[in-house]
């Protein structure tokens, strides 16, 4: 799926934009950014070094996004040089939560190294099989941990902790633009052709699931003890709801969407019409 010369140009603009923000407005540097000297190990504990370890573990599974991100959207320049991109910014998220674990004394060398070879003694697949389908679940992910990082922002900020608030205010920063990119994607695609990405929308909202359920052991009870999940409302009244008003759509050709793939889950269609 390549999509027509008109999607192709589109989305070379789209990136082009969204390209000249990051490069003018936001890009980051770990080492001069972040206000390591601030670092005091005294407000840490082991449950918010366990918060940090389940975000670091979904980072860590980048060769595995990347690889598979590249064979999808290599046909489109907008859509395969956002790849590249995205993988450099996500690269610098796993790094710094790394950074965080092992300056703050929380993990040591050694027990980063035993937590990254058990990472990655798993692979991650893509969970849907066109790019017009990961765009979609793009918007919705980043959205996701957008949330997710903006609220670790906030309790970092009403804890005093200077230097995860900075990290987390710009992860969380990145992952707003990235999912800006995937929400202009699907847009452009809504355009090129409205029914057929209707129906890849309502299928990934269908079976959406973050990247480490499945991966990360207990995944959903890590996300409840450590304080590091959102919540299901959270996610549908920021994140999936804004996204279909951005996109220009509504629950209810949504809910059509999903009775003509016949689809969609009793949970999926109760909670768009609520």
């Amino acid at each position: 799926m390549t999509g027509s010369s008109v999607l192709r140009e589109k989305m070379y603009r789209a990136y082009l934009e969204f390209f000249e923000v990051a490069e003018t407005k936001r890009r980051w540097n770990m080492f001069n950014d972040v206000p390591w000297e601030a670092l005091d190990s005294s407000i840490g504990s082991e449950q918010k070094a366990a918060r940090i370890e389940v975000f670091c573990a979904e980072e860590l599974y980048l060769p595995d996004y990347s690889a598979g991100g590249v064979e999808l959207t290599r046909s489109i320049f907008g859509a395969a040089w956002f790849q590249a991109c995205w993988s450099y910014e996500e690269s610098k998220h796993g790094l710094v939560f790394r950074e965080y674990l092992t300056r703050s004394g929380r993990r040591s060398e050694a027990e980063m190294a035993a937590f990254e070879d058990r990472v990655l003694s798993k692979l991650w697949r893509l969970p849907f099989q066109t790019r017009r389908q990961m765009a979609c679940y793009g918007a919705l992910q980043e959205a996701a941990t957008f949330l997710a990082y903006k609220a670790q922002k906030d309790r970092a900020g009403s804890e005093g902790d200077k230097v995860l608030e900075a990290i987390f205010f710009f992860l969380s920063r990145d992952e707003a633009a990235h999912a800006g990119f995937y929400r202009a994607a699907v847009a452009l695609e809504l355009d090129e052709d409205r029914n057929g990405t209707l129906a890849d929308l309502a299928f990934v909202i269908a079976n959406f699931k973050m990247p480490g359920d499945g991966l990360i052991p207990d995944y959903q009870e890590r996300l409840r003890t450590t304080g590091a999940g959102i919540s299901a409302r959270t996610f549908l009244e920021r994140g999936l709801l804004p996204t279909l008003r951005t996109l220009g759509t509504t629950r209810a050709e949504l809910k059509d969407a999903m009775a003509r793939l016949g689809a969609a889950s009793v949970e999926t269609a109760s909670t768009l019409a609520k």
